[in-house]
């Protein structure tokens, strides 16, 4: 069996994060791969530690034909089964040819850009569900959940973050965005006194939740750490993890703090509402609201039984679903079923 991926993904992103280990872990398995991402030196310095070599290519704008005659010679001279590519861009480009070409959504976009897939693989049911509505052959669409490594790793001494040992920490990850509803999580820490909140990201919003930090007069107790790869540790680190998304597909957040054994409090968005069962593996609370958000740290942190049962049963969700041998399982049983 023979695998190419071609990934056009953003710097920093779930999905690149994901498409990092799913490359590496296959890489372990039987088949032959062929990795082709845009050209970015950190991802490839990561998959070249991971033991895959990838090819990098600009995959720029509508403009950009060599990016095009530069995917098709690799196509060519490798002679891949199947072609599976992240995103739109990525697809789009792809050439027509004598593979099996397979696409991986981790939203809901337009589809469009899959005209020529033979294949789709949402990583929600519900994004399964969305192609499927929108005309997709339901034989066709495929649901591949998303794994994440149960890493090992000491907590990061709270001083070196100038956090008081003793108070309650929550650790927050994600892109400075919108989407993710950052200034809900903000304005939820300023009902909840001695609470310190760790935030590692950035995005566009960056400034302007610095500044809203100081106009709640939480600035003391917050600190904005930007993008770091030692997620695991930060997780380690904290009592309680927050997702407070206003828009989030899947929410591989969830699943990482799930892995270290975190409860999680998350806002009832797509993707963290189809994987928390309320009060059970987290606590779910409405999207947009500060106030139950505030409601539900407190609660959580003030209740050691539940916090210990939602942290156990996270990890139990986590063990039985999201392991990195039993999605690559799930990956290399339908890359045989789409070609057999």
């Amino acid at each position: 069996m023979k695998v190419l991926q071609a990934m056009a993904g953003a710097e920093f992103g779930g999905a690149e994060a994901f498409f990092v280990r799913l490359a590496i872990a296959l890489g372990r398995t039987d088949i032959e791969q062929r990795v082709v991402i845009r050209a970015n030196p950190a991802r490839a310095q990561m998959l070249r530690d991971g033991g895959v070599e990838p090819i990098e290519l600009p995959f720029g704008g509508r403009f950009d034909f060599a990016t095009g005659r530069a995917l098709k010679r690799e196509i060519a001279s490798f002679k891949p089964d199947v072609v599976l590519s992240w995103m739109n861009r990525a697809t789009a480009m792809c050439p027509p040819g004598d593979y099996v070409h397979a696409a991986r959504l981790g939203g809901y976009y337009d589809l469009k850009y899959y005209r020529n897939c033979k294949h789709l693989v949402g990583n929600t049911r519900d994004i399964v569900d969305y192609l499927v509505e929108h005309g997709w052959d339901k034989e066709r669409a495929h649901y591949l959940p998303n794994f994440v490594l149960e890493q090992e790793a000491e907590p990061i001494p709270r001083e070196s973050l100038y956090t008081p040992k003793g108070v309650p920490l929550i650790v927050a990850l994600g892109r400075l965005h919108e989407n993710k509803a950052f200034d809900v999580l903000l304005r939820a820490i300023a009902r909840v006194p001695d609470v310190y909140l760790w935030l590692a990201g950035d995005g566009p919003l960056k400034d302007e939740l610095q500044k809203l930090a100081e106009v709640l007069g939480i600035k003391p107790r917050v600190r904005f750490l930007g993008w770091r790869d030692d997620t695991a540790a930060l997780l380690r680190s904290a009592d309680l993890f927050v997702c407070p998304s206003r828009h989030e597909p899947l929410g591989n957040v969830v699943i990482e703090a799930w892995a270290q054994g975190l409860p999680v409090v998350a806002a009832d968005s797509m993707g963290p509402g189809m994987l928390i069962e309320d009060m059970e593996t987290g606590v779910l609370v409405p999207t947009d609201d500060d106030v139950m958000l505030s409601r539900a740290i407190l609660t959580v942190l003030g209740d050691e039984n539940l916090s210990q049962r939602i942290a156990r049963k996270g990890y139990e969700a986590y063990r039985a679903k999201f392991t990195e041998e039993e999605v690559v399982k799930q990956y290399l049983s339908f890359f045989e079923d789409i070609t057999g």
